[in-house]
């Protein structure tokens, strides 16, 4: 503890101890680095207070406490709360964690020495107190204790963005803070799933963060600000900064999309490339709802796309997109849709095919494939991202009636005649696999699922459970589990998947009535208990 003035300890400082009560607690936030960027509330703070802590490395130098130095008088009590490591190893038994959590207590308790004595204690705090602060480990142990109040500053992310000169966020986007602490693969996930971000803790972080950014596609969008506001203060894009030079208080800013031009500076293999260069389709699954099904690389190339093509009842569960250009057609035109697409891409256009489920799974992969082997499209890259897939979906919802082997088959006529799909039904019940049924009926195919039932009753039970899953997701969902000879067709439309159990498949009642069906792992040697006849 230094005190500047033997009065200041025995609580006769400007401030005023606070004789026969508890003192104040005062997390004070000083912003990014620039004393004119203190709030008035944080300048009166300091002056009512009688201690003043800061937090600093063992090297004794605090930027805190060089941020508010006019604002010190000579009878404040300083307390400087010195961290015993900072990112090198220690041989405290407890490990890192170990050594700052003894640190955090013994300082929280050097406070209360003070609050308890009726002094008002200012803990200063670069940026705002609660926003990755030192400050708020002495906030948790004491705020419940004290008369507690928080001045927020403004933030170093903030900061960077004014220095920047660019909006950090519009309209719908969404802010996205990540520590460059997390795992690299943590890192790409939520980069590539996000609108703006900032990347806070850089320093030695650095080079994991920029093979994220490389790795996500976002290298090319990434600001570097170092020390924003500060003395030293340097500003660039990520791509260009020597790894070695890069301190701690540093950020990577991605700002905001919106009003960027289409095709404009993008990344391929980790190198920006030219606004002429080609564009590409890249055809991704939306799952079986809406966003909550939506994987972090899928919301990573729809955000980046310049145009949106799919079915527009799929296209609806996309976010809307200031700049975004979107293409809405009837369901029935696949190959249609997938020559749209390929051209604009052809054009420089970054083009995301919007598909439910999963893309290649009865759905746009293949017709968006299809249509590129053709000669004028030969060159225009294509991508397939993939989506959680109607089967899986609903077996998730009903259990795990997938759990062992099983098929997928299409009950539509549209492109394969009937007999073809009565006979891979018969074969796949003769083989006593699980069934996934996709597009058991609609309005204009209203017989195929009778049809079905009675080609699966030659081969199973009448008592096999069949998982009726219908709109898995949204908000007419309805899943019900019913023997394969009291299946309905009427209970069928086109938002409805079934799933057919093979001969091992059980069921169980939960204790509030749901129905459990699931399909054992271990499959019975012959003659164990195999009834897949029926």
């Amino acid at each position: 503890m230094t005190r500047a003035n033997a009065h200041a300890a025995d609580g006769n400082g400007a401030g005023g101890a606070n004789a026969g009560g508890a003192g104040r607690l005062l997390g004070v936030g000083l912003g990014p680095g620039d004393p004119s960027l203190m709030t008035v509330r944080a300048v009166e703070a300091i002056a009512e207070a009688d201690v003043v802590a800061y937090h600093s490395a063992r090297h004794g130098r605090s930027i805190a406490r060089s941020i508010a130095a006019r604002h010190l008088r000579p009878d404040h009590i300083e307390e400087a709360l010195v961290y015993p490591v900072t990112t090198e190893g220690t041989d405290h038994p407890g490990g890192y964690r170990g050594a700052l959590e003894e640190f955090y207590a013994e300082a929280a308790a050097r406070l209360a020495a003070h609050l308890d004595a009726g002094r008002t204690v200012a803990v200063l705090a670069e940026g705002d107190p609660l926003f990755y602060g030192s400050y708020q480990h002495m906030h948790k142990r004491l705020a419940h204790r004290y008369p507690t109040e928080v001045i927020p500053g403004v933030t170093s992310v903030s900061a960077s963005a004014a220095r920047l000169g660019t909006p950090l966020s519009e309209a719908e986007e969404a802010l996205t803070i990540l520590p460059g602490t997390l795992s690299e693969e943590e890192l790409t996930a939520r980069l590539a799933s996000s609108d703006a971000v900032a990347v806070m803790k850089l320093g030695r972080t650095f080079p994991k963060v920029r093979r994220a950014l490389e790795r996500s596609g976002r290298l090319a969008e990434a600001h570097y600000v170092e020390r924003a506001t500060m003395a030293g203060e340097r500003t660039g894009l990520v791509a260009e900064v020597d790894p070695d030079s890069v301190p701690y208080f540093s950020v990577a800013v991605l700002p905001s999309r919106v009003g960027a031009p289409a095709g404009a500076v993008r990344e391929r293999d980790g190198q920006p490339a030219a606004t002429t260069a080609r564009g590409e389709v890249v055809v991704v699954g939306t799952g079986p709802a809406g966003p909550l099904w939506l994987t972090p690389q899928t919301r990573g190339a729809l955000a980046a796309a310049d145009d949106l093509v799919g079915y527009t009842t799929y296209l609806d569960r996309v976010p809307h997109r200031d700049g975004q250009r979107r293409h809405g057609s009837d369901n029935r035109v696949e190959a249609e849709r997938a020559e749209f697409a390929l051209e604009l891409a052809r054009r420089g256009r970054r083009v995301a095919v919007v598909s439910g489920g999963d893309p290649g799974v009865f759905a746009m992969a293949t017709a968006v494939l299809e249509a590129a082997a053709q000669e004028p499209y030969a060159d225009v890259p294509v991508r397939v991202l993939p989506g959680v897939t109607a089967a899986n979906a609903a077996a998730a919802r009903a259990g795990a009636p997938l759990g062992h082997d099983y098929a997928v088959i299409s009950l539509s006529d549209r492109l394969k005649p009937w007999d073809v799909i009565a006979d891979r039904l018969r074969a796949a019940a003769r083989a006593d696999l699980a069934l996934a049924l996709y597009n058991p009926g609609s309005r204009s195919r209203t017989w195929q699922v009778g049809k079905a039932r009675e080609v699966l009753l030659e081969h199973r039970a009448p008592d096999t459970p069949v998982v009726v899953a219908r709109d898995v997701g949204g908000d007419g969902e309805r899943v019900h589990v019913v023997p394969l000879a009291r299946l309905d067709p009427a209970d069928v439309d086109m938002r409805t998947l079934l799933i057919v159990g093979s001969s091992q498949t059980r069921t169980t009642t939960r204790p509030d009535g749901t129905t459990t069906v699931w399909t054992p792992r271990r499959y019975p040697e012959s003659g164990e208990g195999r009834h897949a006849e029926g």
